[in-house]
């Protein structure tokens, strides 16, 4: 039985080295894809972040809504116009309701701009742009905060029953120091997304190797804890870039395949 055992593995000896001999010349015959036209099929895939078009849309509206306030504030609810064009326009209803119908319409306008750059900056996180997605997390968020508590401002101010003169002049000042609020951190906004789109930059996790490639006296990223950061900020910077370099490969991987089959 011990006699015939060696033979078997005698035979099957060479059928196997052929085997991965084979199979090792078929991975080395294989074409190599280069490194240039990897980074350039990874660096196609920027995508802009397409809401500062949205943010100057708010914006304008902004403006011409306080705007058109200030004039239905002065004509027809102070009474320094012509009382009878008010009337024809706006009908029965008093001008202090039509200010707070178009504040409740512009309000509702910030809630869709903002669910819609939450939407675009969480997939620029996605596809590895964390410092970006850092830097205007609580910048996209303050718009839709001071028009909220502007609307808890005017509600406050409707119950307490105050005279109408009163009533416009509050309204007014809390539209105006809205304005003065909402509309530059708009502006600063705008210029924030308009620079990233510029840039056009790549991945953050591609920047760090980039640098610490080049760069002899790297300072150290800010993946790993150390004295003096939130841990709570370092763990969800290592989720997020966990999540991102799980995507990166699987799309490396599809990236590869494509390229192989093209050679």
């Amino acid at each position: 039985m011990d006699s015939k055992e060696p033979s078997l593995y005698a035979q099957a000896g060479p059928s196997v080295d052929m085997t991965r001999s084979l199979e090792e010349d078929s991975l080395v015959d294989a074409p190599l894809i280069s490194a240039d036209a990897l980074h350039s099929a990874i660096r196609r895939e920027f995508q802009t972040v397409p809401t500062h078009c949205l943010a100057a849309l708010l914006s304008l509206l902004h403006v011409v809504y306080v705007v058109l306030s200030v004039c239905v504030a002065v004509l027809c609810v102070l009474k320094f116009g012509q009382v009878e064009v008010c009337a024809s326009v706006l009908g029965n209803v008093l001008g202090n309701s039509v200010i707070v119908y178009g504040k409740v319409c512009l309000w509702v306008l910030v809630l869709v701009f903002t669910r819609c750059v939450q939407h675009h900056h969480s997939r620029a996180r996605r596809r590895g742009y964390l410092c970006f997605y850092r830097q205007t997390q609580g910048l996209k968020e303050l718009p839709l905060a001071v028009h909220s508590a502007g609307n808890v401002s005017v509600l406050v101010v409707l119950a307490a029953r105050l005279s109408s003169p009163v009533q416009t002049y509050l309204l007014l000042s809390i539209l105006g120091l809205e304005l003065l609020v909402a509309v530059p951190c708009l502006f600063y906004y705008t210029v924030k997304v308009v620079r990233f789109n510029r840039e056009r930059a790549a991945p953050d996790v591609s920047q760090e190797e980039h640098s610490h490639t080049y760069s002899i006296t790297s300072l150290p990223t800010e993946t790993g804890f150390r004295e003096g950061s939130c841990l709570e900020e370092v763990v969800e910077k290592q989720a997020d870039l966990i999540e991102y370099l799980k995507q990166h490969n699987t799309l490396l991987s599809k990236r590869l395949l494509n390229l192989t089959a093209q050679h």
